[in-house]
């Protein structure tokens, strides 16, 4: 897969950029607040998954204009498709998006149209950070396979609400425990299936990552992954998500109601769970030095890519955002070196990322939300 054409105007400060990106490598630099992240979150808002940046609505649009627009047209393996997306700043609420002229509801709509993997700064806590980043990772992965999951979570999300209510109700004596009963059926049946679909995505995960820490650590040391369920002890080779598993699940929830009911919160489920990563044995999060938590968030990275290029059969579009200048050199060839034959994006404040030998690409300066010159380097005959 690739991006044949970029247009953004009014999206933060671009302004009117209309470009056909190389198949192969795209470098844009420039100082910063220049809008180099701009366009590659504008490219991003076009696969269906909200900004990275977590952008609200009212700062998409440019402060000294009413409307934007951005279009990504891009080719698979079978068509070329263009995915429109445009708001006003009188309406934030209706956002106009097309596929190939039709409109859709939402932006996860999208999803499974224009595969991109974006790699930022921040995506090199992963490794370190809290569960909850784990848990928003290992869900966006696996809703770029399987279109309707992110609906899935996003309804888990609201019943968790409502169940935290009210155990808090209950706790007050404003409610009773009888009302629980409904919510829990609904939450053991939705997260049984999301624990399912999590754990299958995580074993693909360990086998990729893996391998590829293994490259990356010169074979000096091992790379771990594995999900953990506070709910099943088990998920290897289960598959009834309707049957056994929500029936596990909701054993547990009523197991836990009246420690959820103490504590206000729903204590067990998968909003608690977590992957965790392990190197030579040890937990990741407890002993992992910092070059260890960036290597291992790398190859998670890779590992995304590489599911994602042999799920579709067509590799997905590359978009690194600033994370080159903040790694040293030997991962920086490292990612480079496992990303060729992708179309790849990427931003830095400098232009010192070289055309390797038998490279091609373009080489783009963004200035004050404009494409101001671009280099060639293309492949001769």
């Amino acid at each position: 897969m690739y991006i044949t054409r970029i247009y953004a105007d009014g999206f933060k400060n671009l302004k009117k950029v209309d470009l056909s990106p190389h198949e192969e490598l795209n470098i844009f630099w420039g100082k910063n607040a220049q809008g180099k992240t701009n366009l590659i979150e504008a490219v991003w808002l076009c696969t269906g998954v909200r900004s990275f940046r977590s952008t609200k609505d009212s700062k998409m649009i440019d402060i000294d204009k009413d409307h934007m627009t951005i279009e990504v047209s891009f080719k698979d393996n079978f068509r070329e498709q263009t995915v429109r997306y445009s708001m006003d700043k009188n309406n934030l609420k209706e956002k106009d998006l097309f596929l190939n002229g039709v409109k859709v509801k939402t932006p996860s709509k999208l999803f499974g149209q224009l595969d991109c993997v974006v790699f930022t700064p921040e995506d090199l806590d992963i490794s370190k950070g809290s569960p909850e980043n784990r848990r928003q990772f290992i869900d966006l992965c696996v809703s770029q396979i399987k279109n309707n999951y992110s609906g899935v979570c996003a309804k888990y999300d609201r019943i968790i609400e409502h169940r935290n209510a009210l155990l808090k109700n209950i706790a007050y004596g404003k409610s009773s425990k009888d009302e629980l009963e409904g919510w829990d059926t609904q939450l053991a049946q939705l997260g049984s299936y999301i624990s399912l679909l999590r754990y299958n995505y995580t074993k693909k995960l360990a086998s990729f990552a893996s391998k590829l820490y293994s490259e990356i650590s010169q074979g000096k040391e091992k790379l771990e992954i594995n999900y953990y369920s506070t709910v099943f002890s088990k998920l290897e080779g289960r598959k009834d998500f309707a049957g056994d598993l929500a029936r596990e699940y909701l054993d547990v929830l009523k197991k836990n109601t009246d420690e959820d009911i103490r504590a206000g919160f729903t204590m067990k489920g998968i909003h608690r769970d977590d992957i965790i990563t392990k190197i030579n044995g040890l937990a990741c999060r407890d002993y992992a030095s910092q070059g260890q938590h960036r290597s291992t968030a790398l190859v998670l990275k890779l590992s995304q890519a590489y599911i994602l290029e042999q799920e579709k059969d067509d590799a997905p579009c590359i978009l690194l955002d600033d994370v080159l200048s903040e790694l040293d050199e030997f991962r920086q060839k490292f990612v480079l070196s496992k990303i060729k034959g992708m179309q790849v994006f990427i931003t830095c404040c400098e232009k010192n990322i070289q055309f390797e030998k038998n490279q091609h690409g373009r080489l783009y300066n963004i200035e004050g939300g404009r494409i101001k010159t671009h280099k060639r380097k293309e492949k001769k005959d």
